[in-house]
């Protein structure tokens, strides 16, 4: 893939000086506009590569590795896939979208570890309890989880991505349980628990005093304001979406490089950077292909939005390794739990 006229770097570059100027940033963001600023550049170093069949050999500046610049991806991608081919099973995959409501959202922007784990937690306990329930599939299942929070316009956009294989093992481990062609378990019934699920736990987090609000949400800091701020939330339906099945392993493989490997936007989705502006590509909900223009502060303070150095991993595997497993919300990045022999 040729080089794109236009990258993140380079617009750090040019306005990142000016804009941590005018605006106090935590060391974590300093740190990561820093490392996409200067990756590949002499600024890292550099390495001699040669041509494997003959004498050419060139120099190539190094990396910054860092998981949130846009050039540190491909390379890693390919690599993760690569190991990840064996794990994938004959069978039909699913894939399960679990998205905050706004009202929650807000929360989680000022109390990423908390909530996002939370989200972890309760997205993985509602497929479990449901996937066992014998009115459904009556199995003990694994799946993947991917956490994203952003949409394709940058904005704060908290979800989370499951890949899950259609069907699981008998309660006794013994038979493979294969659910029905084309269809994996009801939304509704996954939606509402869902909800139960992860308010009861957001509530506990709350009463345990692990939530802190600032600004416009400071009010919530008193029991009298959040637990009404939680109740039109009781009766609302939260967002939970599956797609159709993947055609195949392939694509599973496919979706699951991109889908862990991403950051909130790619350099090929930038067009133009001029006049204090940054212009990139964009799709609605209709997936229609749109191009937007923001000032470059605006810009710059979305990508902030998904810069997670101090959150909980992206990446949650659940693999039943016996009867009595447990979310593994805590895992190291791409870190694995094996399935059952």
């Amino acid at each position: 893939m040729p080089r794109p006229a236009l990258e993140l770097a380079d617009i750090f570059r040019e306005y990142g000086p000016g804009y941590r100027q005018s605006h106090a940033l935590p060391l974590d963001q300093l740190r990561v506009m820093r490392a996409i600023e200067i990756c590949r550049t002499a600024a890292l170093g550099g390495h001699l590569e040669q041509c494997s069949h003959c004498p050419y050999t060139y120099n190539a500046y190094n990396s910054c590795r860092n998981r949130h610049c846009p050039k540190c991806q491909s390379v890693a991608r390919a690599k993760w896939v690569e190991s990840r081919k064996l794990e994938l099973l004959p069978v039909e995959y699913f894939h399960v979208v679990f998205t905050l409501p706004e009202p929650i959202a807000q929360v989680a922007l000022q109390n990423k570890t908390v909530v996002y784990n939370i989200l972890f937690r309760a997205s993985a306990e509602t497929l479990l309890t449901i996937a066992g329930d014998p009115q459904h599939l009556g199995a003990g299942i694994g799946f993947f989880s991917v956490l994203h929070t952003w949409g394709q316009n940058l904005l704060h956009h908290p979800h989370l991505h499951c890949v899950v294989p259609g069907g699981g093992l008998s309660p006794d481990q013994q038979r493979w349980i294969a659910c029905r062609p084309g269809f994996f378990l009801p939304v509704r019934v996954l939606s509402r628990l869902f909800r139960r699920l992860f308010l009861e736990q957001l509530q506990k987090a709350f009463d345990q005093g692990q939530l802190q609000f600032f600004g416009a949400l400071e009010p919530l800091q008193e029991v009298q304001a959040f637990t009404p701020h939680l109740e039109p939330l009781k009766e609302a339906e939260w967002v939970v979406y599956a797609k159709p099945p993947f055609g195949g392993p392939q694509q599973v493989l496919e979706y699951l490089g991109r889908c862990t490997h991403r950051v909130a936007i790619s350099n090929q989705r930038l067009l133009a950077a001029e006049n204090g502006q940054v212009s990139f590509q964009w799709k609605d909900q209709s997936n229609n292909s749109k191009v937007m223009t923001l000032e470059v502060d605006e810009f710059i303070r979305r990508f902030r939005l998904h810069v997670h150095c101090l959150a909980p991993p992206l990446v949650c595997n659940h693999f039943p390794a016996s009867t009595n497993s447990s979310c593994v919300s805590n895992l190291h990045p791409l870190e694995r739990k094996p399935f059952p022999p």
